[in-house]
């Protein structure tokens, strides 16, 4: 059997599930994979067979998207190319992890493509969702990669086909320990907004790992280094607490280790909003955004030793098994062939 399982590069969390994952799919076939966007800081340890530049969102410095720079990063004449190029029919399934080039060339050839991925789990009927609804955000986070069959990964099992997160293998080894310190991994914020929120918080010393900054520095109690994926664990494994945005890998994470949380949600991430309404449910703290206001909700959150308690067993085979048994060629011959 041939499959394609195509991952987002936008953001680490899916770098680091399509780890865990693509070994059990090489256990039931030959796989090819796809990677396509531009900013994560992770690369994968298996060959890659199609790198592409595909829909990158560029993070800002203010709390959310640089909207300018994803625009000018934007190659929608390679993006059309590779979509049709892509030649799905080849495979016997095609798995996409909110991939948008392999779900359209999908699309285009009438041929099944099953969405695995966190924004999956977000759209789903028993998912939390903002107070606030964004209409505009909700039909990008529908319509970028819109895959017809799904299954997901939410930080509470939902349904039968949304899962609790992967939890990648070197995360699961680990023994956590408090060596007082917080880390901090807000990429949408400058570094200079963050330490002077920080600073205001002089006995308490920050470790903050920055998609903005080259070369590590130390001013007052808050510690920058640049974005090393393996600094960046140990600093979680040894922290008292995680400061981040809402997005899946790094929170998931965050509540196996059961550390203290506080997420700050990215302004117009509609999926971060989501995530954030699941985690304020299950009783994670969030901030509207990183200003003076949110000074005091930090400050208390420093001062609270409550953890939320979570159960994320060692799920990936057991996926993996499942689409495979369900949408593969020897059950669902019929059913891959889906109509426009």
């Amino acid at each position: 059997m041939k499959i394609l399982y195509a991952v987002q590069g936008t953001g680490n969390g899916h770098i680091t599930r399509a780890i865990e994952i693509i070994p059990h799919l090489q256990a039931r076939g030959e796989v090819d994979i796809l990677v396509s966007g531009i900013q994560s800081d992770i690369s994968l340890p298996f060959p890659v067979k199609y790198k592409l530049n595909g829909l990158s969102f560029i993070f800002g410095k203010k709390g959310g998207i640089n909207f300018w720079k994803t625009f000018l990063k934007m190659k929608s004449g390679k993006l059309y190319k590779d979509i049709k190029s892509l030649k799905v029919k080849d495979y016997d399934l095609v798995i996409s992890d909110f991939e948008p080039v392999s779900v359209w060339a999908a699309l285009k050839a009438k041929t099944l493509c099953v969405g695995l991925s966190n924004q999956v789990a977000t759209l789903h009927p028993l998912a939390p969702r903002p107070k606030k609804d964004d209409l505009m955000g909700r039909l990008v986070l529908q319509n970028y990669a819109p895959t017809l069959v799904n299954y997901g990964f939410h930080f509470k099992r939902l349904g039968d086909t949304i899962f609790t997160p992967i939890i990648r293998q070197e995360v699961r080894i680990i023994t956590p320990t408090n060596e007082g310190h917080y880390t901090v991994y807000l990429p949408s914020y400058d570094d200079v907004e963050i330490i002077n929120r920080l600073k205001k918080i002089p006995d308490i010393q920050w470790q903050v790992f920055s998609k903005h900054s080259k070369k590590a520095y130390t001013l007052f109690n808050v510690q920058v280094s640049p974005i090393d994926s393996q600094k960046f664990l140990d600093s979680i494994a040894s922290s008292a607490g995680v400061l981040t945005n809402a997005g899946f890998g790094t929170t998931s994470e965050a509540l196996f280790l059961k550390k203290k949380l506080l997420v700050v949600p990215m302004k117009k991430q509609y999926e971060q909003h989501c995530n954030a309404a699941m985690l304020k449910e299950m009783g994670v703290p969030v901030l509207k955004k990183l200003n003076k206001k949110s000074l005091g909700d930090i400050i208390d959150w420093v001062d609270s030793k409550a953890i939320v308690p979570v159960d994320y067993p060692d799920n990936a085979k057991e996926i993996v098994d499942l689409i495979i048994d369900t949408h593969g060629p020897a059950t669902a011959t019929k059913k891959r062939k889906v109509k426009k």
